[in-house]
């Protein structure tokens, strides 16, 4: 049995990851992305702030700061936003009639998963997260995740900076990007 870590810091930021299950291209067979924005509007609700993002194929890693005064820690705001994201992953593939892919996933769901109401399996159980401890830190992840898409097999772009589901452009380009609060204005 997994042991989870809670992660109860509040004022702080952290390096958050979660993937889709098995590593599906999830997010761009459902054309999600979208979805990711809609809960980083739900975040601004809660005074939770985004320092950078990038939103892959079947990956997501964000830079999340939580304030002083929230009421919901990391492990509760990530998993209502896995959650909320993967029932648009599962609306946009049944609207765009991806059979093979929704029977997949439905088969994937354990018998535990379906007594619960989960009818999909999406992203894997667990999500990543490293409190950032110094701003060199956080620098150095958001240099690790804008330039994701063009690491390894990826080479979604050229040039990082034009990867459209990221804060790279807002950072290297001052681009306009309402979701982003810069982390050098507070830190």
């Amino acid at each position: 049995m997994s042991i989870r870590t809670k992660h109860n810091g509040v004022n702080t930021s952290y390096f958050v990851t979660f993937t889709c299950y098995k590593w599906y291209s999830l997010i761009s067979e459902a054309d999600a992305y979208q979805a990711f924005y809609k809960w980083f509007d739900y975040l601004k609700t809660i005074d939770v702030q985004v320092f950078g993002y990038v939103i892959m194929p079947n990956h997501f890693h964000a830079l999340i700061h939580i304030p002083i005064d929230c009421l919901k820690n990391l492990n509760q705001i990530v998993s209502n936003g896995k959650r909320f994201i993967a029932y648009a992953i599962i609306a946009n593939l049944e609207k765009h009639e991806k059979e093979a892919i929704l029977q997949g996933l439905f088969e994937s769901t354990t018998v535990r998963e379906k007594d619960k109401g989960q009818k999909h399996k999406v992203f894997k159980d667990s999500f990543d997260a490293i409190e950032i401890l110094s701003v060199d830190m956080l620098s150095t992840k958001l240099e690790y995740m804008h330039r994701n898409p063009c690491q390894g097999k990826w080479d979604l772009v050229k040039d990082y900076t034009q990867y459209p589901y990221s804060s790279a452009d807002f950072y290297e380009n001052e681009a306009e990007n309402t979701w982003i609060t810069d982390y050098r204005e507070i830190y």
